[in-house]
């Protein structure tokens, strides 16, 4: 299976072309231009390179969430363009299930954390087993005091992978949970992740393929204060 897969969900743009599981092209950048201006052209090149045509590929894959807002509306909306224009099919993926990918190496408890603002972070808990990360919860927005006391238990030491990977060990060492934070090459989240776990997901059409945000965005939030305290007011 050929995928070309997309992640924009944090700072990093990043494509990656993949077969059967074998990486064959990736390019990433985390220069912080607007993604809207870089995912495409950098699709455009990477294919270019390998020579191979868009028609050739099996299915797009993309991270939907959670992460920035707009940055997963941009890999979702240009994911979809491409479905349609090229009638091919979507497979969207959890970003911090991409992410554990990049604890193959290290093994062990996998932790993507992503900063979420508001004093939380994005997260879910992995194990790797048999060469693929596990997962262990589902994902959620969780502050770090309820994520250290979750691991509290843990006798192992996790490994911290994602922008929020510094701050969450900051907290970590504080309050005595083992951790070790991934390397620069690994911290941050990219494609290949993203078309590695995507290999065993059943695709859907693009018009299917959604972002999935976990939590309401700050213009919805303040909305509802807004109409809570007109209600309470009449």
């Amino acid at each position: 299976m050929l995928i070309l897969a997309f992640e924009s969900s944090a700072r990093p743009a990043s494509v990656a072309l993949v077969r059967d599981g074998k990486l064959l092209a990736q390019s990433t950048s985390v220069s912080a231009l607007t993604h809207s201006r870089t995912l495409l052209p950098m699709a455009e090149d990477l294919l270019k390179n390998c020579g191979v045509g868009l028609s050739e590929v099996d299915a797009i894959a993309v991270a939907h969430g959670p992460g920035s807002f707009t940055g997963i509306r941009i890999g979702v909306s240009t994911v979809k363009g491409l479905c349609w224009g090229a009638n091919k099919s979507a497979i969207g993926v959890s970003t911090l299930e991409a992410m554990a990918w990049h604890g193959l190496a290290a093994g062990g408890f996998i932790c993507p954390v992503m900063d979420a603002r508001r004093s939380q972070v994005y997260n879910a808990l992995f194990r790797i087993e048999d060469g693929r990360p596990v997962r262990l919860c589902a994902d959620r927005a969780i502050s770090l005091e309820d994520l250290a006391a979750e691991l509290a238990g843990y006798e192992e030491s996790v490994f911290l992978i994602g922008d929020g990977a510094e701050l969450t060990r900051a907290y970590f060492e504080r309050v005595g949970i083992p951790c070790r934070v991934a390397p620069d090459n690994l911290v941050w989240q990219d494609a290949w992740g993203v078309a590695m776990a995507a290999m065993e997901k059943v695709p859907v059409s693009g018009a299917e393929l959604l972002p999935v945000y976990l939590r309401l965005s700050q213009a919805e939030r303040e909305r509802q204060e807004r109409l809570a305290r007109e209600s309470a007011d009449q």
